[in-house]
């Protein structure tokens, strides 16, 4: 099965709009190189910035939120909604970051809730899942992942499934400049399709699975070039136009 390779960009609370407005003058040139490699490329800026990201991005340069609420509208002070996010040209949405379920408490059932909400909004979900050094090191990566996976695709069909991105972060490996062996990563993603495939068999084979955790030019070749990796998910490499140019020209 050939699934097309996607670098996204996860920006974090960096660049107010003027920033991103400068990092977006290079995205055609990014899209341009993306395209002679047959990959995809987008980034996930802050919601203060969506909009103009969006206005100045390219067709086919994908644009992703870093969070959402599975709710359409109502009193839920500090949220914002898939409508809210389509309006202004947003496509997809990033869930369940290790940051985000460490910080806010957001749990893989909460995030099952919100992948629904994007798919029901026809928007694409990027769900995260990745354990701890200390579940690393006491050789429960698999398990724990498991349970992340089974509760997160809890209720959603195969058909819908197939729409939904998969992000492996092992939470050490994220900002710490460590980075999971290419050995490690890719059986722990061979792992979680398996854990796909049990739920809903031959569709798995077309959910495409991210690696992230310190991913830069110097080693996105290698964790690209893995059977079961079908592209990364980016932090500090992505937020300046130069390094991400160069992620690009390494991918493939």
């Amino acid at each position: 099965m050939s699934r097309t390779k996607l670098l996204l960009g996860n920006w974090k609370m960096n660049k107010g709009p003027k920033e991103a407005a400068s990092f977006m003058a290079q995205a055609e040139e990014m899209l341009a190189l993306a395209n002679e490699k047959g990959i995809e490329i987008g980034v996930a800026p802050t919601f203060l910035c969506l909009e103009e990201v969006a206005r100045l991005a390219p067709g086919g340069f994908l644009v992703s939120s870093q969070n959402v609420n599975e709710h359409d509208h109502g009193a839920y002070t500090g949220e914002v909604s898939c409508p809210m996010l389509k309006e202004v040209g947003v496509k997809a949405a990033i869930i369940g970051h290790s940051e985000r379920r460490e910080y806010n408490g957001e749990t893989s059932k909460a995030c099952n809730l919100k992948i629904k909400a994007l798919l029901q909004a026809a928007m694409t979900p990027v769900y995260c899942c990745g354990e701890s050094l200390k579940t690393y090191e006491e050789g429960e990566t698999v398990a724990f992942v498991e349970k992340q996976i089974l509760e997160g695709f809890e209720g959603v069909s195969a058909e819908d499934a197939k729409k939904v991105i998969v992000a492996y972060e092992p939470i050490w490996a994220i900002g710490t400049g460590k980075s999971a062996s290419t050995d490690d990563a890719e059986n722990t993603i061979r792992a979680i399709r398996g854990v796909l495939a049990g739920l809903y068999g031959e569709a798995a084979d077309e959910i495409r699975i991210l690696y992230g955790g310190s991913v830069k030019p110097g080693n996105i070749k290698a964790y690209l070039g893995c059977p079961d990796i079908d592209g990364a998910l980016v932090g500090g490499a992505s937020l300046e136009p130069s390094s991400f140019i160069e992620l690009i020209k390494e991918s493939v």
